[in-house]
């Protein structure tokens, strides 16, 4: 039992290991330059406003580039996010802003507003994000740049956190010490086939290829699908250098629980042997399973390269704040983590939304509440 432990604490250690030099890589590697800046259709599905709402949306007005339209669609009229979308557009006459009611059903919801608002969009290249992402200046300049390259078929972005409570500032933990370190190490080992809500930067013409946004109308997780399927053409997906920022509101233990959860679940059955494999990654778990074993000196060693790794990727790659503030509750928050995947291992239903969703075992919608 002894040996066992010591060789899973050696691999957790080389796991924290490989993360730090892929947050590494990822803050010195040569950046694509571009000194073409083709016209861009900006979507953003919305429904409801969420804190910040208005905040993250002008950030999109404020875009240094050229020529660039954002297109907003939501499926109810009486939305109350759209009072804010027309502020926008009064603030903004200049840029070019559009607000569609969309009528398309599917599935997803937002994948439905996403095939209304792609018929209206004019220009070559596309960037979808969620509704609460707040963008630099720089945002599409930078995001774009890597499309340059005939086979680069989609760019994302790492997000950071800002949270109002303490539920979301656990979840703001997880994402920045443990979520976006393991993305920036999965381009390393060869899985790049993935995108995420925070910035999907793709060409008009290669949606198309794939059959358009019908083709992950029936998916949860429709920016990992996204993804996927570009991939399949031959495209390699990548990792913009821009950070982009998000807000979460949880409000209560309960509801962190069920994001989690949700997340957890479209995981395991978006890729099942990937969900598998992530209990080599829980360093804090064999921390303690060392610690218990006797094995003081490993169980330091494995914390200290954890805690590594966490400010590495959470401060130096997100400049996330909160991690240096909060670096004390970076173990419990693991701790945490090993529960929500200990649950993401069975069921098959997610709450999204205020709606109960059925998945099948592609992690396709298949029934709601």
């Amino acid at each position: 039992m002894s040996a066992f432990v010591l060789v899973v604490c050696a691999a957790a250690a080389g796991y924290q290991l490989f993360a730090i030099a892929a947050c590494i890589w990822h803050l010195i590697r040569k950046r694509p330059a571009s000194g073409l800046f083709p016209a861009i259709s900006i979507l953003k599905p919305v429904r409801g406003a969420d804190p910040g709402f208005y905040e993250a949306i002008r950030s999109h007005a404020l875009q240094e580039y050229p020529q660039f339209e954002i297109l907003f669609g939501i499926h109810d009229a009486d939305d109350s996010a759209r009072s804010d979308i027309e502020r926008l557009i009064r603030e903004f006459s200049s840029v070019p802003m559009r607000l569609a009611i969309s009528k398309q059903e599917a599935p997803n919801g937002k994948v439905g507003t996403l095939m209304d608002l792609v018929k209206q969009a004019r220009y070559p290249i596309l960037i979808v994000n969620d509704s609460d992402i707040t963008v630099p200046d720089d945002y599409l300049k930078n995001v774009v740049a890597p499309l340059a390259d005939p086979g680069t078929g989609l760019v994302t972005c790492l997000y950071r956190v800002l949270a109002n409570d303490w539920p979301s500032r656990f979840e703001a933990l997880g994402i920045a010490t443990e979520f976006a370190p393991s993305t920036l190490v999965a381009p390393l080992v060869g899985v790049s086939e993935f995108g995420l809500g925070s910035t999907l930067a793709l060409r008009k013409v290669d949606l198309e290829r794939v059959g358009g946004f019908a083709a992950i109308a029936d998916y949860l997780a429709d920016d990992y699908q996204l993804g996927k399927k570009l991939h399949s053409l031959g495209l390699q997906n990548c990792i913009s250098e821009v950070v982009v920022s998000t807000r979460l509101s949880a409000g209560t233990w309960a509801n962190a629980w069920k994001h989690q959860l949700r997340w957890a679940r479209t995981i395991r059955l978006s890729r099942g042997a990937g969900y598998a494999g992530l209990p080599i990654t829980f360093a804090t778990l064999w921390v303690l399973v060392a610690a218990a074993c006797g094995h003081g000196g490993v169980a330091l060693t494995l914390l200290l390269l954890r805690l590594t790794m966490a400010i590495t990727g959470g401060w130096f790659v997100l400049r996330g704040a909160d991690v240096w503030k909060y670096c004390y509750a970076i173990p419990v928050r693991d701790l945490w983590g090993v529960a929500v995947w200990a649950a993401g291992l069975f069921g098959d239903t997610v709450e999204w939304r205020g709606r109960r969703l059925r998945l099948d075992a592609k992690g396709r919608i298949v029934g709601a509440d």
